[in-house]
């Protein structure tokens, strides 16, 4: 049944404390208020963001403070879940609506269904127009949510969340598992969005553009920023060039307070020296060298509690200067080891018809460092063709052939031995080589002293892609062939910036399945492969026209 819109839609929380049940606490006196308008919600993994989504949405209670919404709220998490056995008409919530008007239409005027249907007469035009919207036109009221992929089931949810027409919309990495079609009809959403207020958590930096304001979760508070990703980022790089001005200057005014704190000390001591040297020489009564002395120690003392006082002070100007810059770490290393000649052959495919997906007959030749994207349609078979290009997989037919050593990195993670350290995954992957070298290195993939013997199975998710990366990565022999699968979903924007510093080090070949334009170009992708029925060559240009309904070209 539809509502009308609630025209003072927002969503506030005040003096918010959170924590698990483990104690680890999360959030402390956090308050909040956002209202109409399109908000992206960004911060580090492990920041809160999804916390906060779910406490907004009642999912999870704080344990104290309060959190207060106006109006209908509508949350789509990041992992969906429907019922495959279920009709899209149930899983857009109107099965009953249209078994109502079902009925009335065949005759029968029982009050229950004119209940039922309440204002919504025209409700199947509007699920069908939903559906349309997102892309979805064919997929029909009577199938089943079986018959959809993965992708098609984020958009359903979505779409069923858009009928209830609310008047605050929570989404929570929406783009993660949607291709590059089903991204184009989530970012029109999105654009469309005029009713109430939407906040959105995301890496997709496209994504972030089409919102209002930024609202970025650090360190258990919030920092409001005017406009989409590019004038958040910009607006961050003068802050810290100011902040890096001003820490520069509290480090400049504490040198000199130490400096002048110590010539003060030397003066002293050379009066004391010298007030000595008079006092054995006899040069004056002693009534009056006591006196001075006196007077010498009490200024002494006097003085080093003044510079004593401007040194802490200054010490506190540093201290609050150098907590405004921002210092995330980021992945260092060189793996000289990877380098491939320019000429030299990496993969060759002839013919090869994987076991699923629409890809038939495909050809194609890798030489030397060459950086590959594979994009493409959800259900094209870009997993299946990365696992069969490693052998993992039997293709239909056709053959694939890899000559130098590689290396896969699956969307699941799994190459960790959750009961080993993350010292010991990497071992394994190189053994014979020297366990200092290991941590060594392991340290550049910001996992220092006591974090390399942390236990895979207890990272958060953005840690434990850094230790994938990194046992892929120093594994003996290098990988001169690395095969990555949608590397940048649940990943912050501050871990795929890492990812992307780490493979600026990497100097073998690179194939990168993904839906991430945004990263794939700052990769410096050299060939664009599109998936459909074969392997199209395009552009990066080419791919964005996709996106607006053009060819691949």
């Amino acid at each position: 049944m539809s509502h009308p819109a609630v025209t003072g839609a927002s969503v506030a929380v005040s003096a918010l404390d959170f924590s698990w049940a483990d104690g680890t606490a999360v959030f402390e006196d956090l308050s909040l208020a956002a209202g109409r308008g399109r908000i992206g919600l960004v911060g580090a993994n492990g920041a809160g963001k999804s916390t906060l989504l779910r406490l907004l949405a009642g999912l999870l209670r704080p344990a104290s403070g309060s959190v207060t919404v106006h109006g209908r709220l509508a949350y789509l998490p990041q992992n969906i879940t429907l019922d495959t056995g279920l009709r899209v008409d149930q899983a857009l919530g109107i099965a009953g609506t249209r078994a109502a008007l079902a009925a009335i239409e065949s005759g029968d005027v029982s009050e229950q269904y004119f209940e039922e249907v309440g204002d919504d007469w025209d409700v199947e035009e509007r699920a069908l127009a939903a559906l349309g919207g997102l892309g979805l036109e064919g997929l029909g009221l009577d199938r089943t949510v079986g018959e959809v992929s993965g992708g098609e089931a984020v958009l359903l949810r979505l779409a069923a969340l858009l009928l209830e027409r609310p008047d605050v919309l929570l989404l929570d990495e929406p783009t993660n598992n949607l291709d590059l079609f089903a991204r184009r009809r989530l970012y029109d959403a999105v654009d469309s969005w005029r009713t109430g207020t939407l906040i959105v958590v995301s890496h997709d930096t496209d994504l972030l553009e089409r919102v209002d304001r930024i609202a970025e979760l650090r360190q258990g508070s919030v920092t409001w920023y005017g406009g989409g990703w590019s004038d958040y980022r910009q607006a961050l790089a003068v802050q810290q060039e100011a902040a890096e001005r001003t820490l520069r200057a509290a480090d400049s005014d504490l040198k000199r307070q130490k400096r002048e704190m110590e010539e003060t000390r030397v003066k002293l001591a050379r009066r004391q020296k010298q007030s000595r040297r008079l006092d054995a020489q006899g040069g004056m009564p002693k009534i009056f060298a006591n006196t001075m002395k006196n007077k010498a120690e009490g200024s002494a003392a006097k003085l080093k509690g003044v510079h004593e006082d401007r040194i802490q002070e200054a010490r506190e100007r540093r201290e609050e200067a150098a907590e405004a810059v921002r210092a995330d770490a980021e992945i260092r290393v060189e793996l000289p080891e990877t380098a491939v000649p320019a000429g030299r052959e990496v993969l060759a495919v002839r013919g090869l018809t994987p076991v699923h997906g629409t890809l038939s007959g495909v050809d194609l030749l890798v030489r030397g460092p060459e950086r590959i994207a594979l994009v493409g349609r959800n259900g094209a078979g870009k997993t299946t063709l990365l696992r069969t290009l490693l052998g993992e997989l039997e293709p239909r037919e056709g053959t694939a052939r890899v000559f130098v050593p590689s290396r896969f990195l699956p969307q699941r993670l799994d190459v960790l031995d959750d009961a080993l350290t993350v010292a010991e995954n990497v071992e394994r992957l190189a053994p014979g080589v020297e366990e200092q070298r290991v941590r060594a290195q392991l340290a550049r993939f910001l996992f220092r002293g006591a974090r390399s013997a942390q236990v895979a199975g207890t990272l958060s998710g953005g840690e434990r892609f850094r230790a994938a990366l990194a046992a892929l990565m120093l594994a003996s022999p290098a990988p001169q062939l690395l095969l990555l699968d949608e590397p940048t979903n649940n990943l912050d924007v501050s871990g795929v910036r890492q990812l992307t510093g780490a493979l600026e080090a990497y100097e073998g070949a690179l194939v990168v399945a993904s839906h991430d334009l945004p990263f794939l170009e700052s990769v410096g992708v050299t060939r664009w492969l599109f998936a459909g029925e074969g392997l199209v060559e395009t552009t990066g240009e080419g791919v964005r026209a996709l996106l607006a309904g053009g060819s691949p070209g």
